[in-house]
């Protein structure tokens, strides 16, 4: 190998090793400054999982926004809400269900709101997992329902908060739509009973 030949090798990993540190360098400003668009910025460490998402804009799906609007985008995994007075718009990564068969699409609204909610398993769910417990109460750790839970008007079906937050961005869930519990206690204090929701 020439001298010259190793003087360019050389500056080429200088360059790629300068590129890679201002990278990394500016990945934690905007890991936190898309978490506060998004939302209220999570606790802790950076979660992995995510999805990737954009923004949508609600006259795409709604006639209106009285009582506000939810819509759960179970292809791209995520929740936006809009306000009625559409001030306040949010976004927020979600679980979705493992398969088409505990899919439900179509309209909807939120019929009750529900602080640390009690857990029962279907029908379906103790077929499949005897061993499971009959209920679960309220603010437990092992509650698949976490802080906060949504009602919607179709039976079984929530938004709610979970605890395991490796099921957030993934085909997780029994039927229903998970948010990290920071993001349902907020999403639960802008919404209202009777707020339109539409799941796509």
């Amino acid at each position: 190998m020439t001298a010259e030949t190793r003087n360019s090798m050389n500056r080429r990993l200088f360059v790629g090793a300068a590129a890679g540190l201002a990278v990394s360098a500016a990945l934690p400003a905007m890991a936190q400054q898309n978490s506060t668009e998004m939302g209220t910025p999570l606790a802790g460490p950076v979660r992995n999982n995510a999805s990737s998402f954009r923004m949508l804009d609600w006259r795409d799906y709604f006639e209106n926004t009285r009582n506000g609007a939810i819509l759960a985008d179970l292809t791209s995994r995520a929740v936006h809400f809009w306000s009625e007075d559409q001030t306040v718009y949010r976004l927020y990564p979600s679980s979705v269900p493992l398969n088409e068969e505990l899919t439900r699409r179509g309209r909807t609204d939120v019929i009750q709101k529900v602080e640390n909610p009690r857990w029962t398993p279907t029908q379906s769910q103790k077929k499949m997992h005897p061993d499971w417990p009959e209920f679960v109460e309220g603010g437990s750790p092992e509650n698949p329902l976490g802080v906060r839970a949504l009602y919607l008007g179709w039976p079984a079906y929530r938004i709610h908060g979970t605890h395991d937050t490796r099921k957030i961005g993934r085909r997780s869930s029994s039927g229903c739509v998970g948010l990290y519990n920071e993001h349902i206690l907020e999403l639960y204090g802008l919404v209202k009973v009777g707020t339109q929701v539409l799941l796509i």
